[in-house]
């Protein structure tokens, strides 16, 4: 079947609204797809209402950014099912826009000090409150200081990035603890988006995958419910790696993309996941 449980709109950094996505979702047949964006619940609604009017099973999801924990370097936190209404989840979402907001404010005090100018017009790149660093390279490919989305991230906004350029800076994660609690408050399932990235170097070199089984067993007792084992950016070995890792922890499997439109061009809209593998997921959504 075909779904997609790692999904961006306008209310972050995707490019497609979520009428939108949920219209490619009926074209394409998908048998459920979750919008996902980072720390809002913003387009939620409108993709709901969309998915009703489609016939299509549409899922209120987020994407969170929390402490990887010690050994670890990035931990991006999908909550799936989640009841966007939820007070404890507005509250929670109020103080991590904040952390974003002050990181933003540095952000752009390293542009000016490289000479940029983006106070008066970055905001306009952000269609809701979630100003990201991809609104940043548009801002940077559009005015013909780079050539490319993937430049503007190589050149400034990476912690890797060069130190004569690198505009980058770190913003408050929650602990762990925190964001299983609110997204359970929700309603949603914890689901560790793309372990690929948990260490930065696993990227190039290849994960460990040993090291990833010891982190997920201990992420199962805290509260993590699921691993997003299939992930378009994995190479074949990693989706079979991280599926058996999460199946015999007991860990439910989900699929993700992580389609941002436009902001990421090689990356399409869904998965192609085994009828088998989707079932477990599907189910405790629907409950």
């Amino acid at each position: 079947m075909t779904l997609d449980f790692h999904v961006h709109s306008t209310a972050s950094d995707g490019t497609c609204a979520p009428t939108e996505l949920v219209e490619r979702a009926a074209h394409g047949g998908f048998a459920a797809i979750a919008l996902t964006d980072h720390d809002n619940v913003d387009g939620v609604a409108e993709f709901l209402s969309a998915g009703a009017r489609l016939g299509v099973r549409t899922v209120a999801g987020i994407e969170l950014s929390i402490e990887p924990g010690a050994g670890f370097d990035r931990f991006h936190l999908l909550g799936l099912g989640i009841d966007p209404s939820n007070a404890a989840l507005r509250a929670f979402l109020r103080k991590v826009l904040d952390g974003r907001n002050a990181r933003n404010a540095r952000i752009l005090a390293n542009f000016r000090r490289l000479g940029f100018e983006m106070d008066a017009d970055i905001r306009a790149y952000a269609h809701g409150d979630v100003l990201a660093r991809p609104h940043f390279a548009r801002w940077l490919l559009e005015r013909g200081h780079v050539a490319s989305i993937a430049e503007a991230f190589e050149t400034y906004l990476l912690p890797e990035s060069p130190a004569a350029t690198r505009c980058y800076e770190e913003r408050f994660h929650p602990s762990q603890e925190e964001a299983f609690a609110v997204v359970h408050a929700a309603g949603g399932l914890c689901i560790m988006a793309h372990p690929k990235y948990w260490r930065r170097e696993w990227k190039d070199v290849g994960c460990d995958f040993d090291a990833a089984a010891r982190g997920l067993a201990a992420l199962k007792e805290k509260g993590l419910d699921g691993v997003e084992a299939l992930y378009r950016a994995n190479r074949p070995e990693e989706n079979v790696e991280f599926a058996r890792i999460a199946t015999r922890l007991g860990f439910l499997l989900s699929a993700g993309s992580d389609f941002h439109g436009a902001n990421k061009p090689t990356i399409p809209l869904g998965m192609e996941v085994a009828d088998a593998v989707a079932a477990p997921l599907l189910e405790r959504l629907a409950e």
